[in-house]
């Protein structure tokens, strides 16, 4: 069901909005876990460092792919706030035509640039082969991931959050029985784990597009609709771009964060990579609130509607602020039992400690700064603003780059540890400005159109 989020109380519409969206991506996170548990239980530590080892590389490829055909769906609410549907329905059409370049694009230089990537990420020499493996599987099934995050985003974008919620539910599910499968029954380690992720992201891309073809019919293109046009095409790459872009920066920091952590060798890695974990899946209302926020802010924009942009992100950040603490709490009370999961019973998890903690600590101090950033990225898009909210992964980039480049010289642990939690304050800072004077310009613009 379509949800116009035009009218109404902003606070009650964002929260109905968001919770599908929290619950959705903290199931993500809990079958990522799954994954992870099942790796480093039934594989091996190394096993579990190989897979930790190419999360950043993941997020590169897939997060660049995935930016730049979300911000094709911006276009879509914006439509969908206006009440044009003609030029909605061809706005799908048109990004569904653009997706597919994407994906060929990205899935060949993926593939062909994988070894230098490794090699230059440090990867540590008894876990390179297992990572190779692991990550060229992830690269092949690009188009999976991308159609997956595509289809959800138009529903998401006509304001139906729901759907995506189950579809997503059951591609976690198949998720966890394919990783037994392949891996407990199969006993093909890795790989298993990447084919169960590829093919569970492939089956719920189908049931996205099914379900829209039959219950969202006003996304559904005519046959006239299935042509690319020249000013379609240019208002969605002028925002898919700097949203890919974004997402390519902001990748680009974490592994340069990763290069360091791996020089401290394959037990650091494992622990961080477990670190992070529970790290991801405390912070989910961030990023739900952010995907929220997009949708609402593309209606409303699109709607004419200035000061409910406003009030929307308002109450979005006070929500945040509240959720940043509890998190906060949760993450470092809970640090020890959480990262005891990912290793078996011979593992001595308090030796683990003194990598884990330090990264929990700090990421937990700067929950707050990290809610911001999406809260303001993600309604600076939904405006149509892509050039700013890209400058804010560049300011996380060189944050990043400098607690590293600290790191590796000063051979220092928990400078590489403080490599997301610097990067957070600063692009939370440059985003909060960057929001001013953007939601300043979109009242002017909606002054001068009506």
């Amino acid at each position: 069901m379509e949800t116009d989020m035009t009218k109404g109380r902003p606070l009650p519409i964002i929260l109905k909005f968001v919770l599908p969206l929290f619950l959705g991506n903290v199931f993500q996170q809990l079958y990522n876990m799954a994954d992870t548990f099942i790796v480093g239980h039934f594989v091996g530590q190394n096993a579990l460092a190989a897979v930790g080892a190419t999360g950043t590389i993941m997020f590169l490829v897939l997060g660049f792919s995935q930016g730049l055909t979300t911000g094709f769906t911006v276009l879509t609410s914006q439509c969908f706030g206006a009440g044009d549907m003609k030029r909605l329905r061809h706005s799908f059409s048109n990004g569904i035509m653009l997706a597919w370049i994407v994906v060929v694009v990205m899935t060949i230089l993926s593939v062909m640039l994988m070894h230098p990537l490794l090699k230059l990420m440090n990867t540590p020499a008894e876990i390179y082969a297992d990572s190779y493996t692991y990550i060229v599987i992830i690269c092949y099934g690009t188009v999976c991931s991308v159609f997956y995050n595509l289809f959800s985003a138009y529903m998401r974008a006509v304001g139906n959050s729901k759907m995506p919620l189950y579809f997503l539910i059951f591609s976690a599910a198949l998720n966890v029985v394919l990783d037994i499968v392949f891996i407990v029954v199969f006993k093909i380690g890795v790989a298993g784990a990447a084919i169960a992720t590829v093919i569970s992201q492939g089956v719920s891309a189908i049931l996205c597009l099914l379900y829209i073809v039959k219950h969202i019919k006003v996304l559904v293109p005519e046959r006239s609709d299935w042509r690319l046009t020249r000013a379609d095409s240019m208002h969605q790459l002028r925002i898919g771009i700097p949203m890919a872009l974004q997402f390519g920066i902001t990748a680009s920091g974490t592994m340069i964060m990763q290069a360091a952590i791996n020089l401290f060798g394959s037990t650091a890695v494992a622990a961080f990579t477990a670190a992070n974990k529970v790290n991801n899946l405390v912070t989910q209302g961030f990023p739900s609130m952010g995907q929220a926020m997009a949708s609402y802010c593309g209606q409303n924009y699109g709607g004419g509607g200035y000061k409910r942009v406003r009030a929307g992100v308002r109450a979005a950040v006070l929500s945040c602020i509240i959720y940043a603490i509890i998190a906060g709490i949760l993450a470092i009370t809970f640090m020890k039992p959480f990262v005891g999961m990912f290793f078996t019973a011979g593992t001595d998890i308090e030796g683990m400690m003194p990598w884990t903690r330090p990264y929990v600590v700090m990421c937990a101090l700067c929950y707050i700064p990290l809610s911001m950033i999406f809260i303001f990225r993600n309604a600076m898009q939904g405006c149509g603003y892509g050039l700013l909210p890209m400058l804010g992964g560049v300011v996380e980039l060189f944050a990043r780059l400098i607690m590293a480049a600290l790191s590796m010289h000063l051979n220092n642990y928990v400078l590489a540890a403080a490599c997301d939690p610097a990067a957070w304050v600063a692009a939370g800072i440059f985003t909060a400005v960057a929001y001013i004077f953007v939601i300043k310009d979109v009242k002017k613009k909606i002054k001068m159109d009506s």
